[in-house]
């Protein structure tokens, strides 16, 4: 696999004015990993605590430089200030891209880089040729929702129990999340299932979700 340049992606998608993004460095680690912590709390009992520690860059991100792995991280700048940060995992069977972990400077957080994130990742995807992208999305607040609506991600579901957040101080619990997706080819690529093979009820809820596909 190869990631292509963020150049070649900001030709499909530029950054906002003023903006600049770079792939993660060796050297950025731990200054990423002090802002995560500083800026996402929460991160230190879910799924994404890999990202505190040095060694999970070390074993599965691209860092500049270097070889390309399953991992592609970005970090978006505003002059000296670091204003968030884009994660990325490339999933080779399949050719699909997991938008992994994000988070932006609380002090950034009005200049609409979640959505800016999410229609970047678009186009890197394109350029992969992957054919989906999905990913995960807390509902401990309301902001990567609007996000993924805003940017015509559909939810298709929500994972009881897929991660741990701290709910209260002191209290970590098991909570649902979101599983929002987006198709990236053709409708023509893509196989609409037979309804002779499903269920009654799996049945009604593809028409219900999919009706473009089931008219057709």
């Amino acid at each position: 696999m190869k990631w292509p340049e963020i150049s070649q992606v900001e030709e499909l998608m530029p950054l906002p004015e003023g903006l600049t993004a770079q792939r993660l460095r060796r050297s950025d680690i731990p200054m990423l990993i002090n802002f995560i912590e500083k800026w996402y709390p929460d991160v230190s009992v879910g799924g994404a605590s890999c990202y505190l520690t040095p060694e999970f860059y070390e074993s599965d991100a691209t860092l500049e430089g270097g070889e390309d792995k399953p991992l592609f991280v970005m970090l978006i700048w505003k002059s000296q200030d670091l204003a968030g940060f884009v994660s990325w995992d490339w999933e080779a069977a399949p050719q699909a891209l997991y938008a992994r972990f994000g988070v932006i400077n609380p002090s950034h957080r009005s200049a609409g880089l979640g959505t800016y994130g999410m229609k970047f990742g678009e186009a890197l995807g394109r350029l992969m040729g992957a054919g989906f992208i999905y990913s995960m999305c807390t509902l401990k607040t309301p902001h990567m929702q609007a996000a993924f609506e805003r940017s015509g991600y559909k939810l298709l579901g929500f994972a009881p129990g897929y991660d741990k957040e701290i709910v209260s101080p002191g209290v970590v619990k098991r909570v649902f999340e979101a599983y929002y997706a987006k198709i990236l080819v053709a409708e023509s690529e893509l196989q609409v299932p037979d309804p002779a093979n499903l269920t009654p009820k799996t049945m009604a809820l593809f028409q219900s979700m999919f009706p473009e596909f089931v008219t057709k």
